[in-house]
C-alpha cells in the first residue's frame, strides 16, 4: 500500500492543513478538561507543531460572557499559533454561530467534533451521535464552512461509525466524502466505533483504508498513541498524513521531543530526568496561575500532577501526594519532597491512561465539560 505521509526515502512529509503549513506531523489532540492554554503551550515548547483546544459546546459559546472567570475557555496566545478551537453541538444554525465565536477569539482552525462517545453527549444529539445522521452532519459542516472566513481551515474529527454494522460504515463514508466536498481541509479519524468508546484496540487497518480511499486529501489518525514509537508506527503503517496524540500527551509533553528524534533517525531519547520533570511541573504551575489565578490553579492542576507521576520511578507514592493538592505551597512541597534529588525517570506505562470501568474518559470527557459549561 502506498504511503502518503513519507517520501520515497522514508522521511516524513510536513503536515499541511488548508493554507497552513503545520510542519512536523505529530500534533496534540483536543482533550476535554485538559488541553487548555498551559498544556498546549507546554506541548509546543516540547515539539508539538500544532495543538487543539478542549472541545466547546456551541450553545455555551453563543451565551458566554466576557468575564474574568471565563477567560481561560477562549484564551490563546501568539506563541502557540496555529491552534484550533474544537466545537460540538446539535443544531446546525447554532453550531455555525459557535464557530463564529471561535473565529473572533483568534483560533486559526475550526474543528468540528463528531467523535465524542460519552452517553450524555450522545443523548443530547451531539458528538458521535451525528455519525448516525449524515444529512444533519453535513448540514452542520456546510453551515460552519459558510460562516467561517475562507482563509481559516475547517476540519473534522470522526470515529469509524456508531458500531460495526454495514449501515454505520456507509454513513461514515457518506460524511467523510461529503465533508471534503464541502470544503473541509482535513479529517481526523479515530478508528474505534462510538459504541466501543475507548475499550479494545483501535483498528489501524481502517485508517489505512480511509487514507487509500481519499488519496491526496489530508487524514490524521488517532487512537492508542501512548509512546513516540506508537506515533511513528501509525504514520508508517497507515500512510496517514499526521497523528494526533491525546491521552498519551497528558503529563508527558516529552513525547513530542521523542517523536522528532525518531523521525530524524536518532535513537529514542531517554525519559526525562527527575529535575527535567520538576522544571516542567514548575512551568506548568506558572502558566496555570497566569490564566486561572493562584486560588483556582491548585485544584485544577491536581489531575495533571497525577498524570506527570507516570514518569517518576516512584509514581504510585508521588501520585498519592498530588491527589491532595489545593495550593501553590502544596504543589511545590511535593516538588521539594520528590523532585529535589536528580535521577533517571521512566517512560509512562500505557496502562496509566487506559479507561477503567465506567470512569471518566480523559480524551473526551464530554459529560464533565457539558456540565461545566452549563453552570458557568
Amino acid at each position: 500500500m502506498a504511503s502518503y505521509s513519507a517520501t520515497e526515502s522514508g522521511e516524513l512529509k510536513p503536515l499541511r492543513i488548508g493554507n497552513l503549513d503545520i510542519g512536523f506531523p505529530v500534533v496534540q489532540a483536543a482533550l476535554s478538561g485538559y488541553s487548555d492554554w498551559p498544556m498546549r503551550l507546554l506541548a509546543r515548547e516540547h515539539g508539538a507543531s500544532y495543538t487543539l483546544c478542549e472541545v466547546m459546546l456551541d450553545q455555551f459559546l453563543v451565551s458566554l460572557k466576557n468575564r474574568e472567570k471565563n477567560k481561560h475557555f477562549l484564551f490563546n496566545s501568539a506563541d502557540e499559533q496555529p491552534v484550533a478551537g474544537q466545537l460540538m453541538g446539535a443544531e446546525p444554525e447554532q453550531f455555525s454561530l459557535g464557530a463564529q465565536r471561535l473565529v473572533e477569539a483568534g483560533f486559526a482552525v475550526i474543528d468540528i467534533n463528531f467523535g465524542c462517545p460519552v452517553k450524555k453527549v450522545l443523548g443530547r444529539c451531539r458528538g458521535g451521535y451525528h455519525l448516525s445522521q449524515p444529512e444533519v452532519a453535513l448540514d452542520i459542516v456546510r453551515r460552519t464552512r459558510d460562516k467561517v472566513p475562507p482563509h481559516i481551515p475547517v476540519t473534522l474529527k470522526m470515529r469509524r461509525g456508531i458500531d460495526d454494522s454495514e449501515q454505520s460504515r456507509d454513513c461514515f463514508f457518506e460524511i467523510l466524502d461529503g465533508a471534503f466536498a464541502s470544503g473541509v481541509a482535513a479529517i481526523t479519524v479515530h478508528p474505534r466505533t462510538v459504541e466501543q468508546r475507548y475499550n479494545g484496540p483501535s483498528n489501524w487497518d481502517f485508517l489505512a483504508q480511509v487514507k487509500q480511499h481519499v488519496g491526496e486529501r489530508t487524514i490524521l489518525g488517532s487512537g492508542d498513541l501512548f509512546s513516540a514509537e506508537d506515533c511513528m508506527r501509525m504514520l508508517r503503517q497507515t500512510g496517514v498524513d499526521g497523528v494526533t496524540v491525546a491521552r498519551g500527551a497528558i503529563g508527558n509533553p516529552w513525547i513530542f521531543t521523542q517523536c522528532r528524534a525518531l523521525a530524524a533517525g536518532q535513537p529514542l531519547p531517554p525519559p526525562p530526568t527527575i529535575h527535567q520533570q520538576r522544571a516542567v511541573l514548575a512551568r506548568h504551575w506558572e502558566l496555570a496561575q497566569r490564566i486561572y489565578g493562584e486560588d483556582r490553579a491548585g485544584p485544577l492542576l491536581r489531575k495533571f500532577g497525577i498524570k506527570y507521576t507516570g514518569c517518576h520511578p516512584r509514581h504510585e507514592t508521588v501520585r498519592e501526594c498530588f491527589t491532595r493538592i489545593r495550593s501553590q505551597s502544596e504543589w511545590f512541597a511535593v516538588l521539594d519532597q520528590w523532585y529535589a534529588e536528580d535521577g533517571p525517570g521512566m517512560y509512562p506505562s500505557p496502562h496509566l491512561h487506559r479507561v477503567q470501568g465506567s470512569g471518566c474518559d480523559s480524551q473526551c470527557d464530554g459529560e464533565m465539560v457539558a456540565e461545566a459549561h452549563e453552570i458557568s
